[in-house]
């Protein structure tokens, strides 16, 4: 299975069109977001086209639906709008052998409030908007950044894992910038 990861859009409908043209380029099974998908918060500069109507009708329209978690930005109203679950704090995915990646948007549970997990497990989320990946002490903290306001100098980016590998990409262009194996 590939799956697409995601975060921060925050109501742009050029970096939503921009993941959904890499989610078919990169011929991906699954598609994971992180959060903060509509709102651009008080704290962001508004995103390029913000238009969260357009990312509502993108996202709704959209043949794959995603799997969502909940980002500080997002609120009740935004589930009114969107036609698939986006309240989850968290979700589990299972990987090769008995590791386990823990998804969460990154305002909970992050490298400094770690939720439970095993040695050998994953930490994914976004929130910072600063792609990474970093070796905790006994888990991988990874962060796919974001897809609509990157910060640190950053390029906008996306993850794509496939085969207990996960690749950040540039939104732009789909080239790899950096990539981790779990051995």
């Amino acid at each position: 299975m590939k799956i697409l990861f995601a975060s921060d859009i925050h109501g742009s409908a050029s970096a939503m069109e921009m993941v959904l043209s890499r989610f078919e380029s990169e011929k991906c099974d699954r598609m994971i977001l992180l959060g903060d998908l509509l709102y651009h918060g008080p704290r962001n500069d508004l995103p390029e086209r913000y238009a969260p109507k357009e990312v509502i009708k993108l996202l709704n329209e959209y043949p794959v639906t995603p799997l969502c978690v909940r980002g500080n930005c997002d609120a009740e109203v935004d589930q009114m709008v969107l036609n698939f679950p986006i309240r989850a704090d968290s979700m589990l995915l299972p990987l090769e052998g008995d590791r386990c990646a823990f998804i969460t948007h990154g305002h909970l549970f992050n490298t400094e409030c770690p939720p439970p997990h095993k040695k050998g497990d994953v930490l994914i989320h976004g929130h910072t908007h600063v792609h990474g990946v970093w070796q905790q002490a006994d888990y991988t903290y990874i962060n796919p950044g974001s897809a609509a306001l990157p910060k640190e100098g950053q390029p906008k980016s996306y993850m794509v894992y496939e085969d207990g590998v996960f690749v950040i990409r540039y939104l732009e262009s789909g080239e790899e910038i950096m990539s981790w194996k779990a051995e």
